[in-house]
């Protein structure tokens, strides 16, 4: 009888086995096509400049448990003459030159950052 529980035990890791690739296959499927799709959604905006206003800054940090690496995200908010707000992900130099307050011309396309000029203020 103890034979007939280990045969049990081992049909059932045979058909979660494929379930699991399946679903993690999916997911890949899934987020690789979302991506094509903002790409393309992106490139069929037109590449606005407009003027705003860094109105806050914040960063992501993934990993770096024990000796893993750690991954960091740099995140730059823009508040529009119109009181709108959107968010953009930034590199990391181009986070380090924004300062909160700083207004001037963004440029930007869809959900794709290019650019921000700091206009000079004061004399």
């Amino acid at each position: 009888m103890g034979f007939d529980a280990g045969f049990d035990m081992f049909s059932i890791m045979s058909m979660i086995f494929p379930i699991i690739f399946i679903i993690v296959f999916g997911f890949i499927i899934f987020s690789f096509a979302k991506g094509m799709k903002e790409w393309s959604n992106n490139n069929k905006q037109p590449r606005l400049n407009v003027d705003a206003k860094v109105v806050s800054k914040r960063t992501k940090v993934s990993g770096g448990a024990g000796d893993a690496p750690s991954s960091t995200w740099y995140f730059v908010t823009f508040q529009f003459e119109s009181g709108d707000r959107t968010e953009f992900k930034v590199d990391g130099r181009e986070y380090g030159h924004l300062a909160e307050g700083d207004t001037g011309e963004l440029i930007f396309q869809g959900t794709r950052y290019h650019g921000f000029t700091r206009r000079q203020t004061g004399p």
